[in-house]
């Protein structure tokens, strides 16, 4: 039995000296990409889309082409596609990996398994029970001291829309878990995943490198792509999203212009590294809205090098550079867009993600938090640290919210009263971040949401107190 090995930019006892080093190349050009690197310690590359190129032995990338008849350290070359291969040019999502053994050599067939009954995809196939309107839950319990549950099985889906066969629509889950995935592994075939740590950092294990995630950032894996999740910091809480749409892009910017608000430069990819390892590895596997299960008699994660730009990547939210009035009225909250999963229809997203962060209010004359809506798109909202302006009562960190299709919403009674009565001067939100999975689709509870131990059932009434305030007289200046 060959002895096990863990090499690469995460591990320092690489097989060779030069095992930590990266290279990187495309887009951006190999001077900014490593310059970035080096800046986020030598671990990471920078670049949203770029075409990435990294190694973690000396010469593993093949030179000028992708597929030698042998290729280096006798490696076999296997390619990743995101996409039709007759995608556009600017839409084509592939990379090429270069590793110890194939995948076709890892996986054989897989049985259905029943182990996570939390995790359930769109369509819904059962109702909720709960009645149509908004609901508000707050943090799902984490697992019960010396329960082991990791991420895979601690995922607790609280709403979907679309269908996931149909490659269209979104779940909104949250996730509890008191352990690594030691000797286990995902592959999700039906949607990428955007995970939200809330409580807790955590490290993903990725075929294409390891990216470190703590709170107030999001991590991107894409479909099919094989990773699994480490606690760093014991018990963890947080988000994930299953996009089932086209993959999650930077939005376009039209009269912003060219700069802002999130920066292609501050989206981190990982660097290769890899495991030789002979002990057996449980792959649960996603696909058809059902999970799936097999043991592999190795690690799969034996990616020596890869080039390309479909790759996991990290994102810390608190770069973002939120933009809005500087005179009055409160922007559309599309202001506030990270990245989006564009639809068939232009200007209509599949999946918007939103972040609510802090800045600066001065709008002069202005209601300053989010007004009162009905909105096409369906909202489900979380809450990462600190504490939303619009609902300064009951939407608490590790909760949620849901608005679905044309249910309205808005500031709860006090938040109202404060905006509507406080004096208009320049105040600074911080210490906040608040975010929204917003889709076209209608968003449709689980029976866990259902169920939740936290779900507000009162949660409307926060706006009951809102009085009419009509009184017949015009007062103050409105020309």
């Amino acid at each position: 039995m060959a002895e096990d090995r863990a090499t690469g930019a995460e591990g320092a006892a690489g097989a060779a000296g030069a095992a930590g080093a990266a290279s990187a190349t495309g887009a951006a050009g190999a001077a900014g990409a490593a310059g970035a690197a080096g800046a986020a310690g030598g671990r990471y590359l920078s670049g949203f889309g770029n075409e990435h190129a990294t190694e973690a032995l000396p010469g593993a990338l093949p030179a000028g082409q992708n597929s030698p008849q042998r290729c280096p350290y006798g490696l076999y070359a296997e390619q990743l596609s995101g996409s039709a291969f007759t995608a556009p040019r600017h839409q084509n999502l592939r990379s090429w990996l270069y590793r110890l053994r194939p995948s076709a050599r890892h996986m054989g067939a897989l049985d259905e398994s029943g182990e996570a009954p939390g995790w359930v995809s769109a369509p819904p196939r059962e109702g909720a029970g709960l009645p149509l309107g908004a609901h508000r839950w707050g943090p799902t319990p984490l697992p019960a001291a010396g329960e082991r549950v990791d991420f895979v099985r601690g995922v607790r889906t609280m709403s979907v829309a679309g269908d996931a066969a149909s490659q269209v629509g979104l779940g909104a889950m949250v996730y509890v878990a008191s352990a690594s995935m030691e000797g286990e592994a995902l592959m999700n075939a039906d949607a990428e995943m955007m995970l939200l740590p809330q409580l807790g950092a955590l490290r993903l294990r990725t075929e294409l490198g390891a990216l470190e995630v703590g709170v107030g950032e999001l991590a991107v894996v894409p479909r099919g792509v094989i990773f699994a999740v480490d606690l760093l910091e014991g018990p963890s809480r947080g988000y994930v999203c299953e996009n089932y749409g086209q993959p999650f892009t930077l939005p376009e910017l039209g009269t912003i212009g060219a700069n802002g608000p999130a920066a292609p430069r501050d989206f981190l990819y990982p660097t290769a590294s890899f495991e030789d390892s002979a002990a057996p590895c449980g792959l649960w596997a996603r696909w058809g809205g059902r999970l799936f299960h097999t043991t592999l008699d190795r690690s799969p994660f034996d990616v020596v090098a890869w080039h390309g730009n479909y790759a996991p990547y990290k994102y810390d939210l608190r770069r973002f550079a939120p933009m809005g009035s500087i005179s009055v009225d409160h922007p559309d909250p599309s202001i506030f867009t990270v990245l989006t999963s564009p639809s068939q229809t232009p200007g209509v997203a599949n999946a918007d993600f939103v972040v609510f962060a802090d800045r600066w209010l001065v709008a002069e004359r202005t209601f300053r938090p989010p007004w009162y809506h009905r909105n096409l798109m369906s909202e489900f909202m979380g809450l990462l640290y600190g504490r939303y302006d619009a609902k300064e009562e009951g939407f608490v960190p590790g909760g949620a919210s849901l608005h679905t299709s044309f249910m309205p919403h808005g500031p709860d009674a006090s938040g109202f009263e404060k905006a509507s009565e406080g004096a208009l001067a320049p105040v600074r939100l911080s210490g906040t971040m608040a975010f929204m999975w917003e889709t076209r689709l209608p968003q449709h509870p689980t029976r866990f949401a259902a169920a939740h131990p936290g779900r507000q059932q009162g949660y409307a009434g926060c706006w009951a107190p809102l009085k009419v305030r009509f009184n017949g007289t015009l007062e103050g200046d409105w020309s």
